[in-house]
Formats: C-alpha cells, structure tokens, sequence
C-alpha cells in the first residue's frame, strides 16, 4: 500500500469559505461543536491488481492509461460528506486500479471491449460530483476496477440555430458549455448546484435539475438525442424531437448513472440567452403559507424561472450566514429570465399574486445575494467539517398534497436520530424546484460530528430515507440513486421494475461490468 495526501474537499481550495463568527458561536452553543477536524491525512491506496497483460491491451485501445498513485486517489470517491469523511481520514477504499483518459467516443468503445474480455469493472467519471455512492464499484469478481475519465471528450460537435439543438461530447464541463454557447447568444439554462464542476454526461446519467428548472425544464428533458458505447456496440437513440416510433430508448441511458452504457454524445435543446433577469425576495409567516404562494404559481401562473422556499429554519441560518437579522417568517427567491417585455409582464404578475397569498416584498436585494452565491454552499460545508461539525444533505420529491406529511416526518426522523446519539443536531429545508403537481424538498443537516461520524451519518440516512418511502415519496429527485439509495429504490419500483432493469443491463453488459454496485436493485 501507498501513501499520499491529499485535501478532501469541494472545487477550488483557493474559493475556501471562512465560517462567519455568529455560525462558529452558534455551532458551540446550540451543538457543542469545539474540535476542529483536520481536512488532509496521508490517504491509503489499496494495492492495485490489474495485471500486465490487462494493462498493455488498455493502452492498445487508449492513448493514456495512468496508473500512478495521484490519478488513482483523484478518481477514488464523489463528493459526499462520507466520501470527504472517508478521504479526510486516510480511507480510499473506491481508488481504481488505473485510469483511462480516451479522447473520443471509438476508444471508450475500444475500452469497454477490452474490459468485457478480462472482467475490468469500469467506472464512468465525468466531474467526480456524485454525493450517493455513484462512483463506488464493487471489486470482488473482477479483475480490478478502471475509471474512465471523460474529460477528454470536450467537443462541441455541432450547432445548429435553426432547430436550437447543440451537439456535445459528453464530457464538456458545464462552464465551458456556456462559454461555448453564449458565443452564439444562447444557453442551456441549467445550473445545478454542481454546475461549476459537473459535466453534461454526468447531467444526462443522473437526471439533474437545474435551479433554473421551473423555467428551462429538467436536464433530461433537453436531451433530444444521445450516443452511447456499450460492451455490446453503440446505441445511437433521437433522430427526432418527438416519436412513437416504440418505447423511448433514451430514457434508457438517462438516470442510468452508467450502468448499461457510456453516454459520449448529447444532442441538446438550447435557448436564446436571457436580455433581461430579475430576481426578488419574497417573506411569508410560515412554510405552509409560502408552500401555498408556490403551489399557486406552478399551477396558475405566472411561473417564474427560478422558485425556491427556505423554511424557518434555513430563513435564519441563511441571515446568520449573511451577517444579517434575522427577522422571522420564510425567505422566497423568485427569478425570471427571458426577453425585456417577457420579465416585466411575469414579474409584475407574479408579483400581484404572491402579495394576494399573504407574501410581503423584500426588493431586490435577497433574490440577487441568493444569485451571487448560489454555488457556495459546498465550500461552507467544508468549513462546517474542518470546524468539528458534521453537514450533509438529502432530497426527495413528492405531490403537493403530501408535502406536509414528507417534510414533517424526515425532519423529525433526522431529529430524533441524531438526538439519541447525543447529537442534536440543526435541520433545514427548502422547496427547490416546483412542478404543477408537486414539488422537491432539500434538506441539510448540521450536526457535531460524532467518534465515528460515517456511521453517524449513515443511521441518520436510514431513518430519514424510511421516512421518505413511508409517506409515498421518491427517494431521489435529482441526487441519483448511486449505491446509497438502492434498498430504497428496489422498494420503490418494486421487483418487477427491477427485473426490467436487470433485463436491460444483462442485454447491454452481458458481463456487468459497467459501475457494478451502482444503481440496480
């Protein structure tokens, strides 16, 4: 075994987060929080076991194979709190045996052959943001674990303006999407929380959602074509924006997470670049009643670009973190984006309604703080970790009349978790996309971190993700499935689901060796 450290943590260590002084005197008061935990210990790599021959047929199908210490703990793990927690106390049990970096779609091909041939466990690896489990292979049966790092399928491929449909390699990088599109005067409109690090390939394999989904629409529903290597061959899938030429083998590939093929294009609906954005706070008594405001806008209108509800809690947390009073009630953030005309009419329609609801204006200013740092809280919870607490996150979905149910009984699963192990912990929540029958919530927990904080956080997972199958919602709106969610999704399609989807992978990886663990009940 070999030793290396390395620095768990989220992006860039130079956009690192300081907690400001009312949160550190909060996490002392309110959680006991007063050890501060190291983010680096010299990581343990297991020893790697791919043997000569397997390796010399891998660099025959792919120009680079990497199998130094470095590149194998930068593919080792996602980016969950118990991967962080693992990586940050020397644990790299997921590090691949080496690591592939092919430049375009023959040689993934070419990869996935030689794998099938010597059972190599391949892992698809496109922005390493996967926080349930998704990179996570198994090992026993195979003869090593390969990581198959996209980055080097960095195309646009194709724009055509007529249609509104661009054409990438799956491994482009969301940032450089829009760097790429805006030259043009469009966008994809989909920014997820990951957006600064995540790839389009990830998008499409996990289903993401946009903070923006209220007004672009879910990422899989702007994939209207994709192209994908599968030990078997190719699946080319879309030649059209709608058909009933048979079942849609799209959805196939979309949420897959990697487990019947490697998407390597997308073909993609884009939109005109916004001329004009407006976002506003909006403060409502209670959850309830701003849960009602949402649930109005998505089914009558007018609906907004962006809609979002902190509950009480995350209300204050947020002010706290923001240097600010904290003045009771809940926080809306409404945005709309599109043409001058379209922003004025739907703001100023919304606007009327949601003060009809009960809701009381805030201006301008709490819609664009939230705007400016929508993407920050990942570096805050590094902070929260390096300072002795633990943070992580959940989510799920369900319709609107079972929101209430859903919202009370993982928070209070959370709660009492916690709690019985001495400790009790700060639970928030927020609605973070809305639809006309229903809605997500997002929850995150801050808790001080327990001896063992991996199995601290795993019991208070289970609890809260019974808690979520007990009242009829969906285990994952947007995070995946991954290894942490399968006991539940197994539940949830029931093992007539499951034997579909075992008949999909048996077809496409008669030798499963795609992400195997990941996924399939």
């Amino acid at each position: 075994m070999n030793d290396l450290r390395y620095v768990a943590r989220w992006g860039d260590p130079a956009d690192a987060v300081t907690l400001p002084s009312g949160v550190t005197s909060l996490l002392g008061t309110a959680l006991g929080v007063d050890a501060p935990r190291p983010a680096a210990h010299a990581a343990v790599l297991p020893c790697a076991t791919l043997d000569a021959p397997v390796l010399d047929d891998l660099r025959a199908a792919c120009a680079r194979v990497d199998t130094d210490d470095a590149a194998r703990l930068a593919h080792a793990a996602g980016k969950s709190t118990e991967d962080l927690l693992r990586l940050r106390a020397g644990d790299a049990p997921g590090a691949p045996d080496a690591v592939a970096r092919p430049g375009g779609h023959d040689e993934v091909a070419a990869l996935l052959a030689v794998c099938a041939r010597h059972r190599v466990a391949v892992v698809p690896f496109g922005g390493g943001t996967s926080v349930v489990g998704g990179l996570a292979a198994d090992r026993e049966g195979y003869a090593g674990v390969l990581a198959l790092d996209l980055a080097g399928l960095g195309r646009l491929l194709r724009l055509d303006p007529v249609s509104r449909t661009a054409t990438f390699e799956a491994g482009v990088r969301a940032p450089h999407a829009e760097r790429l599109l805006a030259a043009e005067g469009l966008t994809l409109g989909h920014f997820p929380q990951s957006f600064e690090y995540a790839s389009l390939g990830g998008f499409a394999a996990t289903r993401s959602s946009g903070q923006a989904s209220a007004g672009y629409g879910r990422f899989d529903r702007m994939v209207v074509g994709l192209r994908a290597a599968t030990p078997i061959g190719t699946l080319d899938v879309g030649r059209a924006p709608e058909s009933a030429a048979g079942p849609d083998l799209r959805q196939l590939l979309l949420g897959s997470e990697g487990v019947f093929g490697v998407v390597t294009e997308l073909t993609l609906r884009v939109r005109p670049a916004p001329a004009a954005q407006r976002y506003a706070g909006w403060t409502f008594p209670s959850f309830a009643d701003g849960a009602r405001a949402l649930r109005s806008l998505a089914q009558d209108g007018p609906l907004p670009t962006v809609l979002r509800l902190s509950d009480e809690t995350e209300t204050a947390m947020n002010a706290a973190t923001s240097g600010q009073a904290a003045d009771g009630g809940c926080l809306a953030v409404v945005g709309f984006e599109g043409t001058e005309a379209d922003v004025a009419a739907r703001a100023d329609g919304a606007s009327r309604r949601l003060a009809e609801l009960g809701g009381t204006s805030l201006g301008e200013a709490p819609g664009e703080q939230w705007r400016a740092g929508r993407f920050r809280a990942p570096y805050l919870r590094d902070a929260l970790l390096d300072a002795g607490a633990l943070a992580e996150t959940l989510e799920t979905a369900t319709f609107w009349d079972r929101l209430p149910e859903t919202y009370a009984a993982v928070r209070d699963a959370l709660v009492e978790t916690l709690a019985a192990a001495g400790t009790p912990p700060i639970v928030l929540c927020h609605i973070s996309h809305v639809y006309e029958t229903g809605a997500s919530l997002y929850f995150t927990v801050v808790a001080a971190q327990a001896q063992d904080p991996v199995a601290q956080w795993r019991s208070a997972k289970v609890a809260a993700s019974d808690a979520i199958a007990a009242t009829g919602a969906t285990i994952t709106h947007h995070h995946g499935v991954g290894r942490d969610h399968r006991p539940w999704y197994a539940r949830e399609i029931g093992p007539v689901g499951a034997a579909a989807l075992r008949g999909v992978k048996d077809s496409l990886d008669p030798h499963g060796i795609l992400n195997p663990g990941i996924l399939l009940p």
